[in-house]
């Protein structure tokens, strides 16, 4: 037996599906929070604390953890370390950034993206040699090209010939522990 529909009710069939479809999506997996905050602690190479600048009932007045999305600079006890954390409190540390994330972490930081002025504070990084564009599986991260050019010019970590990607470094030794790390 076949069923016969017609075309106005299949386009309200679609309509209602693709609705739910956003209800259940929207809210949690697409929406983009993007606020201007000003950095009062630098963790690391990749990690700083912001403090919104405009509170209010959507977006409240508490420090945000946010991990910079795309890189993964040095671990703080690992060689480079130091002078990646350096690098990014001197040029960030009591100046007004603008965070744009969707996403938490497991470790509960702000997964997301980080501007002073127009500038992209994860190209910044890399390019200037603190960091490594994010490889996920076979592709070479968004900041590849910066990372190539920073490799050729021998910027910053790219200059050591034994400098070790962060993730093998904690495949091999583990996370840094608060006594080891500066």
């Amino acid at each position: 037996m076949a069923l016969n529909f017609g075309f106005r009710t299949v386009c309200l069939f679609m309509k209602a599906a693709l609705f739910c479809a956003g209800a259940m999506l929207g809210s949690s997996a697409l929406a983009m929070t993007t606020l201007d905050a000003v950095v009062h602690k630098v963790s690391d190479g990749d990690t700083v604390w912001v403090q919104p600048t405009d509170c209010s009932v959507r977006q409240p007045c508490r420090s945000l953890k946010v991990r910079i999305l795309g890189i993964d600079a040095p671990e703080r006890c690992q060689a480079w370390g130091l002078q990646a954390r350096e690098a990014l409190k001197s040029r960030l540390l009591d100046k007004t950034v603008q965070v744009q994330y969707s996403s938490h972490d497991t470790y509960g930081r702000a997964l997301g993206r980080v501007f002073l002025a127009d500038e992209d504070i994860g190209a910044w990084l890399v390019s200037e040699g603190h960091a490594w564009s994010y490889r996920v599986r076979r592709s070479a991260g968004p900041y590849a090209r910066e990372q190539r050019v920073a490799e050729q010019k021998q910027r910053g970590l790219f200059r050591e010939a034994q400098a070790v990607e962060p993730a093998i470094f904690r495949k091999m030794h583990g996370p840094c522990r608060d006594a080891s790390a500066p």
